[in-house]
């Protein structure tokens, strides 16, 4: 009988290392990678989060402090009310916490009809012109540097106020800006009509003078 074989047979076989080893490796790896990718997946999160954070913190800080420049109307005329009671209208084109740029100006000139009887009557003859800025005595260039300690308020203009709609009108009728040579000729020419009056008013006076004095060499022959 053969009792090595028999003995053999009773005993199982002992597991091979290799195989009692594979299972927890595979698991582990498992593990690692799973744990990387959350990781990596809170990482964005909090980026995420940090970069809306900025940018609401950035949007709060610019609407919140709106620059002036920002409500200019630059489709619109504007008014610049000065300290000393002066208005000018234009176009604001530059504005800071030093000057203020203005451009296409006008300004308004108030003349007297002469009428002094009473102070009603004296404000009722009071005329009011809007007049373009470049044909005064030193003729400057139409833009104005405007200290802004000067200004005390300025304003966007409506279309359908006077003050715009006469600007309309005068760029209809003059497209090619005021000719400064006509307002001198026309300011010549009433300063010459001026003059002839005063001289036939005293040519009038002397003929008067004279007439006055023969008549009385006449009165004192009889």
């Amino acid at each position: 009988m053969d009792f090595t074989t028999r003995g053999a047979s009773a005993h199982p076989s002992a597991p091979s290392p290799s195989s009692g080893t594979a299972a927890p490796a595979g698991a582990s790896k498992k593990k690692r990678d799973r744990g990387k990718w959350s990781r990596v997946g809170v990482t964005a999160i909090v980026g995420a989060v940090i970069i809306l954070i900025i940018a609401l913190v950035v949007f709060i800080s610019f609407s919140g402090n709106k620059s002036e420049d920002s409500y200019v109307d630059t489709s619109k005329l504007q008014a610049v009310f000065l300290n000393t009671g002066q208005v000018y209208f234009g176009n604001i084109k530059s504005l800071n916490n030093k000057y203020f740029v203005l451009t296409n100006i006008y300004y308004l000139q108030q003349t007297n009809n002469g009428s002094n009887n009473s102070s009603s009557s004296s404000n009722a003859g009071n005329n009011v012109t809007l007049v373009k800025l470049g044909c005064e005595l030193h003729e400057p260039y139409d833009q104005m540097v405007i200290n802004s300690s000067q200004v005390t308020f300025w304003e966007n203009l409506q279309d359908g106020g006077q003050v715009a709609k006469a600007v309309a009108s005068f760029e209809k009728q003059n497209p090619n800006g005021l000719k400064c040579t006509d307002q001198s000729s026309s300011s010549s020419t009433t300063s010459g009509n001026a003059a002839q009056n005063a001289g036939n008013s005293s040519n009038s006076n002397s003929s008067s003078n004279s007439s006055n004095s023969s008549s009385s060499s006449s009165n004192s022959g009889r």
